[in-house]
């Protein structure tokens, strides 16, 4: 394995963390980001769109803290994995079953490192819904935790059809790679004040995450492609036909969320045996960089949760 940058001083992670390339089954080139430094077990993080291996810094200090190795990846498309189209600030992907060959390599890379067991999930937003495939696809993990798991998107019931339709439809007039109406290359957190964000109701945390792109503007990602908004719809319409998997897990999600649909995450945890949807007064939409109190909270469920199913 070839050594990748690792940003660990921006990321405020724990010392001793390495990242490596690693080539997907179908040579798209990854990388990967590992803190084992833990005994207890290894928390596999899937972050979500537009995010990177350093934004989870602090939660790897916390897993750290309480004995768990963290490992997680930078997607294709995202990150400084390998860019899917001209323009590498839009996020695109050819259909979403790719990212379980993301997932593949991830597994495949943690028994070659012998990263310590059991195994957890750490699932937020779309890293939620991979997160759920591969559950379904028999991930070896003793249990899960998801933030925010897009489950499905917010789109309002008048405006749903058409964006189907647009998305399927882009393809057949060769503008699969073109932005979804209303975005554009703009990285989110650089071109949004605090005040109103969708994120976080932590200046802090949000300052925190501006600075990373400030720094190392590479890692940044604009708006999706209209393939992705069609791919990510199908994909949330899919798992949602499929039966939970046997896999303990407990869904955080905050009471002011505004990115992924509440009610597809209420339906599916209401069907999930032994799930627990875990609502957080006043949150937005990334429980883990919200305010102080409530990561705290966050944490110290997830590793109780975590510590349960050993």
């Amino acid at each position: 394995m070839r050594t990748a940058p690792l940003y660990t001083a921006m990321a405020m992670a724990p010392q001793g963390g390495a990242a490596y390339w690693l080539t997907a089954p179908d040579e798209t080139r990854l990388r990967l980001g590992i803190w084992n430094e833990g005994t207890k077990g290894t928390v596999f993080l899937f972050p979500g769109r537009t995010e990177y291996i350093e934004k989870y810094g602090p939660a790897a200090r916390e897993f750290a803290a309480h004995g768990y190795s963290t490992f997680s990846i930078d997607w294709r498309g995202q990150g400084l994995a390998d860019r899917l189209c001209s323009d590498p600030a839009l996020g695109h992907i050819g259909t979403f079953s790719d990212y379980q060959l993301d997932v593949q390599t991830m597994i495949q890379t943690a028994k070659r490192l012998e990263l310590p067991k059991p195994w957890y999930l750490m699932a937020h937003s779309m890293g939620g819904c991979i997160g759920l495939r591969a559950l379904l696809n028999g991930l070896p993990v003793n249990a899960a935790v998801f933030s925010a798991p897009m489950w499905g998107i917010q789109i309002s019931k008048i405006v749903r059809p058409f964006a189907w339709a647009i998305g399927w439809g882009s393809r057949m007039i060769g503008h699969a790679e073109s932005f979804v109406p209303g975005t554009s290359g703009a990285n989110y957190v650089l071109s949004r004040p605090f005040e109103g964000n969708a994120l976080t109701t932590d200046r802090g945390m949000f300052d925190f995450m501006r600075a990373h792109l400030i720094q190392r503007p590479e890692l940044g990602l604009g708006g999706p492609s209209l393939n992705w908004m069609f791919e990510a719809l199908r994909e949330c319409a899919d798992l949602a036909r499929r039966p939970a998997p046997a896999v303990q897990t407990i869904v955080f999600l905050g009471t002011r969320e505004r990115i992924v649909d509440p009610v597809a995450i209420g339906e599916r945890v209401a069907h999930w045996p032994g799930g627990t949807l875990c609502r957080i007064e006043g949150a937005e939409h990334e429980v883990m960089m919200e305010t102080e109190a409530i990561r705290r909270r966050v944490f110290d469920v997830t590793i109780t949760h975590f510590a349960a199913h050993r």
